[in-house]
């Protein structure tokens, strides 16, 4: 396991977890089961010095971690290397992304998965043509596609 891992831990896995509740005790390294141990062995240096909270998030972390199928490890060690493949403004608009859609009432999230889902099952050619049709259209059209697709709501 290398440094990377627990950085897609971190990245890819935690965002969506609660914060513990304030206060709590250090966890000492040698309590964590060999396989926590494992999973988290490149913060064990700083595990001592990391806040009951961070290392509560950790090993919910590497707990996720492990109870992944083979192919979603696959899937997710890609989406971090693609994440790691981005520049820091790529990285910080998709940040932007997520957090706006994280504030979207449920059914529209839910709506724009089931987009999403349409898409990803659409042959790569009509994937590609629709992408192109959008980088050819001119910003106004864009913005005018997206007004009425998502109107604002103030």
């Amino acid at each position: 396991m290398n440094r990377w891992l627990i950085s897609l831990l971190l990245l890819i896995l935690l965002p969506g977890l609660a914060w513990a509740g304030a206060g709590g005790e250090s966890l000492p390294w040698e309590r964590l089961t060999p396989e926590q141990q494992r999973i988290l062995k490149p913060v064990q240096r700083q595990w001592s010095e990391l806040s009951p909270q961070r290392q509560q998030r950790l090993l919910r972390g590497a707990q996720r971690w492990l109870e992944l199928s083979p192919e979603k490890r696959r899937q997710v060690k890609r989406r971090f290397q693609r994440w790691k493949a981005l520049t820091p403004r790529q990285r910080e608009l998709a940040v932007k992304r997520f957090n706006r859609f994280r504030k979207l009432p449920p059914a529209e999230q839910q709506r724009l998965r089931q987009r999403y889902r349409w898409y990803q099952q659409l042959p790569r050619e009509k994937q590609r043509a629709l992408r192109e049709r959008w980088r050819k259209m001119p910003p106004r059209e864009r913005m005018r596609h997206l007004e009425r697709r998502f109107p604002r709501r103030n």
